[in-house]
């Protein structure tokens, strides 16, 4: 598993369901890769097409696989409203380094209902040689094989 930085950027999302019956939704998003949390800024009365263009750096170590994408409508006198999210899986960003900006489907109780629009960036961090010496690990027996 590489170790580095993952920089995401939270362009927009559109085709979202409205979770408000009298104004316009004011969408954020709570991006999580493993334990790390961020949280965008609210796209007030933007409703079902928020453009954020926000940029969020992580740091990525063993065992990230994912990154999560957690769309809420920020309420003001009540809880806010879940309204979707997206779960990316960073393997292809490990191998290619970066992947420009791709819609990603948006879930809710298993149903499609809109798409979130994310660029991200890979760059690894020590020795770039990680595929290599995993391989070789596997091929070898790696550390739990070892009979030191």
């Amino acid at each position: 598993m590489p170790q580095g930085t993952l920089e995401v950027l939270l362009v927009s999302a559109k085709g979202l369901q409205n979770t408000e019956f009298l104004s316009k939704m004011d969408p954020y998003v709570i991006l999580t890769c493993r334990s790390q949390e961020q949280r965008s800024s609210v796209a007030s009365g933007q409703g079902l097409e928020p453009k954020w263009n926000e940029n969020f750096v992580f740091t990525i170590n063993a065992g990230a696989s994912e990154l999560n994408l957690k769309i809420m409508d920020k309420d003001t006198f009540t809880k806010d409203d879940f309204v979707g999210e997206a779960t990316i899986p960073l393997e292809p960003l490990f191998v290619q380094g970066s992947l420009p900006s791709t819609a990603y489907s948006v879930v809710k109780d298993r149903e499609y209902c809109g798409e979130i629009k994310v660029g991200l960036t890979f760059t690894i961090e020590g020795d770039s040689s990680w595929e290599c010496c995993t391989e070789e690990a596997v091929k070898y027996g790696g550390w739990k094989e070892s009979s030191y």
